[in-house]
C-alpha cells in the first residue's frame, strides 16, 4: 500500500472513531429512507425481468444489476439495524407476481435500467454532498460507483443491439468566440440562433425521459387492476406523449434526429407482474426524475424560449405527480418518511404537563 493510501486510510478510520456515536444528520436519514425505498422497488422490477428474458447478455446484465439493489438492501439494513431504527417496508414478494408473462421487451429494460441508473448518479451525488458522517459517505461513494458501472454496460449493451440513445453530434468550433448580440438568448426579428451543445443534450435527455416514462404508463395501464389507477397511468402516457412532442419539435427544427419511440416495446399482455401500490409509488419516482432533469436543463440552457418551454412543461408534471400523492394517500399506501419533530404536539402531550382548570 502506498504511503500516501496509508494515510488517507488512518486518516478515515480517525474520522469514524471521532464520529462513532454521531447520530444520523436529517439529510443523511430522508436519503437512506428514500434509497431503501428506491432500491426495494428495482429489486422487485429486474426480479420479474429475471423470469421473463430471453437474451443471454441481457440476463446477465439484470443479474449484475439485482446483485447492486441487493447490496445496497444490506447495507441500508445494517445501518438502521447499528442505529435501532425500524426499516421501511418498502416493496418485496408481495409485489411480484412471478407467472406473470413479460410487459416488456428486453431490450427495454436495458434502457430502462440505463436511465435508471443515469438518473440515479444524480440522487447519489446530491445524497453525497448532503452527508458528513464516514460510513454515510463511504456507502453513496459506492452508490455512485455502482451507478457508473449499470450505466457503462447497459449503454454498452443497447449500442451492441443496435440502439444508440446518445445526443446527436455537431460541429466542432473553429474559434473562440464571445456573444456579443442579446439575440443569442432571445428572438430577434422573429429568429433564433442555432441549439447549443448543452441544450441539445437537455432535449434529448428529457425527451429520453419521457419516452421511457410513456412506455410505462401504458404498460401499467394495460395490467393496473382499478378504473380510476388506469384513467391515472394513461393520463401519464399522454402527458409524456405531449411532452416528447413539444420537446422534439426543437431538435427537428434544428434538423437534428429525435429520440424513437419505446411503444412497440410493450406487449399485449393485461396480467400485471407487479402490484398496484408498486406501480403507482414508481410513477411517483419517474415524476421525481422528471422534474428533476428538468430543474438541470433549466439551469443550462440560455435561450429564452427553452427557458418557458420547460417551465410550462414542469408545471404540468407538478399537477400530474399531486394527483398521484392523492391517489396514494386515498389507498393508504404512503408510508411516511423521516420528519422533524412536532414540539407543538410533543409540549401538549408531555406527561409531565398539567392541564389548566
Amino acid at each position: 500500500m502506498e504511503p500516501n493510501s496509508s494515510s488517507q486510510e488512518a486518516g478515515k478510520k480517525e474520522i469514524q472513531e471521532h464520529q462513532q456515536h454521531r447520530k444520523l444528520a436529517a439529510s443523511e436519514l430522508g436519503d437512506l429512507f428514500a434509497n431503501y425505498l428506491g432500491d426495494s422497488l428495482f429489486a422487485c422490477v429486474i426480479e420479474h425481468h429475471l423470469n421473463v428474458v430471453k437474451d443471454d447478455e441481457i440476463n446477465d446484465y439484470l443479474k449484475f444489476t439485482l446483485d447492486v439493489s441487493q447490496k445496497h438492501l444490506n447495507s441500508i439494513k445494517a445501518i438502521y439495524t447499528k442505529e435501532d431504527i425500524p426499516l421501511p417496508v418498502g416493496f418485496g414478494e408481495q409485489d411480484i407476481r412471478k407467472e406473470a408473462p413479460r410487459l416488456f421487451s428486453d431490450i427495454f429494460i436495458v434502457f430502462y435500467l440505463t436511465e435508471m441508473s443515469r438518473a440515479g448518479l444524480i440522487t447519489y451525488g446530491s445524497a453525497l454532498s448532503g452527508s458528513s458522517r464516514q460510513d454515510i459517505m463511504d456507502y453513496f461513494t459506492e452508490c455512485i460507483q455502482d451507478s457508473i458501472e449499470i450505466y457503462k454496460k447497459g449503454i454498452h449493451l443497447l449500442l451492441s443491439k443496435g440502439m444508440d440513445i446518445t445526443p446527436p453530434s455537431t460541429p466542432y468550433p473553429k474559434k473562440v468566440d464571445f456573444v456579443e448580440k442579446s439575440s443569442f438568448i432571445s428572438a430577434v426579428a422573429g429568429k433564433l440562433r442555432p441549439l447549443t451543445a448543452l441544450e441539445i443534450k437537455s432535449l434529448q435527455i428529457n425527451i429520453n425521459t419521457n419516452v421511457l416514462g410513456k412506455s410505462i404508463m401504458l404498460g401499467f395501464s394495460q395490467v393496473a387492476s382499478s378504473d380510476k389507477l388506469r384513467k391515472y397511468f394513461r393520463d401519464g402516457a399522454q402527458l409524456a406523449d405531449k411532452q416528447i412532442k413539444q420537446l422534439g419539435k426543437y431538435l427537428t427544427e434544428a434538423n437534428l434526429s429525435t429520440p424513437k419511440l419505446m411503444d412497440a416495446n410493450i406487449t399485449d399482455s393485461t396480467t400485471p407482474p407487479f402490484s398496484d401500490k408498486l406501480m403507482l409509488y414508481h410513477t411517483s419516482l419517474a415524476n421525481a426524475i422528471g422534474m428533476q432533469d428538468y430543474g438541470i436543463a433549466i439551469s443550462k440552457i440560455l435561450r429564452h424560449d427553452l427557458h418557458l418551454q420547460f417551465l410550462t412543461l414542469s408545471s404540468g408534471i407538478g399537477k400530474f405527480a399531486n394527483d398521484g400523492l392523492n391517489l396514494t394517500l386515498d389507498y393508504g399506501w404512503l408510508e411516511e418518511p423521516p420528519t422533524a419533530a412536532d414540539r407543538k404536539k410533543l409540549s401538549k402531550t408531555s406527561p409531565g404537563s398539567k392541564s389548566d382548570t
